[in-house]
């Protein structure tokens, strides 16, 4: 359990930026498969895969609650001090996982008719990214698994660790990418293949670092997986009514993004390309902001654990500094910058020359959604799954008044507005469970 005097801001960014690099390696991969689709590729192309992320942020970001909470429940025991209850954690995480994976791929086929008969692509775009999710969907139980691996990882503060799993899995997904898709040349196909192979590996490389990482916390004479703890029925119905929560709020999430994704396919192809490339951008500076958020996750769940209310106020209030600091770098950079990013994304001249005016949009994003990022972790790590849901019910209700308010005048900036909107609301929307929240701590 961490004390006041250690959370200096010196020890929060020793903690968050093995995160931080893990988190940007993420759509570093997803840059790297734009930038290999936008050189080799055409719009059509570049749209699939658009449209083939956007299903599977659908299919696995409805299921990161075996991340998020893993997370709040594993860092709440170990700042309790209940080890055998960590374990138990993971081992519920891990049945879920495998359960969940599987039942993936064998209703993989209406995932897919259902996920289809709400795009709005073109007849080229659907068709390449059918082939994409036909491949992709093979990976599922290996991607749920590694979820619950991190969530423990990152509740349990061991950020580097984290580190090293994240940039094994990203770093053979890229190299395999690169191999099938640019010198092999077998497109979005081969995109999807090296993803599933490199999602295979990693959650076996996973699996042994946790065990070593929780092997050596383990008392000597316990048994490694505490069985009656991890078949507990309350706990098991505590854990899934919490994950049912993250499931809803998650996927409200998911649906804010695929319905500006698709909003863009209303415009044309080539909306939808710039839009994509843009996402590219914001995805890159929101993992990156999740670092600060996944160490208040850790810290927030320890002080809830051992009723230290002070520890909590203080890991809230300097990791939060450091968020917003951190928010207006990455804003300058996509000022200053974003017109150099986008060249090397993709030399489609119809593209690059729709991103321009939008780049200050972006760019505002990304300024204001730190608040966002920082609550949610706070929230993750208290477990307070039930407001979290509430919140996204009430954030998306918003963003859905603000484009119906501006798409008649605005176009294709009005749906930048309300997704601006949208960001400012999932904050605001927090807040008012804030309070509770802080008092469930302690003083």
């Amino acid at each position: 359990m961490q004390t006041p005097h250690l959370i200096s801001y010196r020890f929060l960014l020793q903690k968050a930026w093995p995160i931080i690099l893990a988190n940007a390696s993420v759509p570093l991969l997803g840059l790297v498969d734009t930038a290999v689709i936008g050189n080799v590729g055409n719009v059509e192309d570049l749209g699939a895969i658009a449209f083939g992320a956007l299903i599977f942020s659908f299919v696995y970001w409805s299921f990161g609650f075996l991340r998020m909470g893993t997370t709040g429940f594993s860092a709440q025991a170990s700042g309790a001090g209940d080890e055998q209850e960590v374990r138990a954690v993971l081992g519920r995480a891990l049945l879920i996982s495998a359960c969940l994976g599987v039942a993936l791929i064998l209703i993989q086929w209406p995932i897919k008719l259902a996920a289809f008969s709400l795009l709005d692509g073109s007849v080229q775009v659907e068709a390449v990214a059918k082939e994409y999710f036909n491949i992709r969907i093979w990976g599922a139980p290996a991607t749920l698994a590694t979820f619950a691996f991190m969530g423990l990882l990152i509740g349990l503060g061991k950020s580097r660790t984290l580190l090293v799993v994240q940039l094994f899995l990203n770093g053979l997904n890229i190299l395999l990418d690169i191999w099938f898709a640019g010198i092999l040349g077998w497109g979005a196909s081969g995109i999807a293949l090296g993803t599933v192979i490199a999602e295979w590996a990693t959650v076996l490389f996973a699996g042994l670092l946790t065990y070593k990482t929780l092997n050596d916390r383990k008392i000597l004479a316990e048994e490694f997986w505490p069985k009656t703890k991890i078949m507990d029925w309350s706990a098991l119905l505590k854990t899934m009514s919490s994950n049912v929560d993250i499931m809803l709020r998650t996927l409200i999430l998911v649906f804010s993004f695929a319905f500006f994704t698709n909003q863009s396919a209303k415009f044309g192809d080539t909306i939808l390309a710039s839009n994509h490339i843009l996402l590219q951008l914001i995805a890159f500076s929101a993992f990156f902001l999740d670092g600060y958020a996944f160490v208040a996750e850790a810290l927030v769940g320890n002080a809830l654990g051992a009723k230290r209310g002070d520890v909590f106020d203080l890991a809230v209030r300097r990791t939060t500094v450091l968020a917003a600091a951190t928010a207006m770098l990455l804003a300058l950079a996509i000022i200053l910058l974003g017109d150099v990013a986008v060249m090397l994304l993709t030399d489609i001249s119809a593209v690059r020359l729709a991103i321009n005016p939008l780049l200050p949009l972006a760019a505002l994003y990304v300024l204001l959604s730190f608040a966002a990022f920082q609550l949610d972790g706070i929230f993750i790590g208290a477990s307070f799954t039930r407001q979290m849901r509430d919140a996204a019910v009430l954030s998306i209700a918003v963003y859905l008044i603000a484009w119906w308010a501006l798409k008649g005048q605005f176009d294709v900036q009005g749906l930048w507005g309300a997704i601006i909107i949208y960001v400012i609301a999932r904050a605001m929307a927090l807040l008012l469970f804030y309070p509770s929240l802080r008092r469930s701590v302690g003083v």
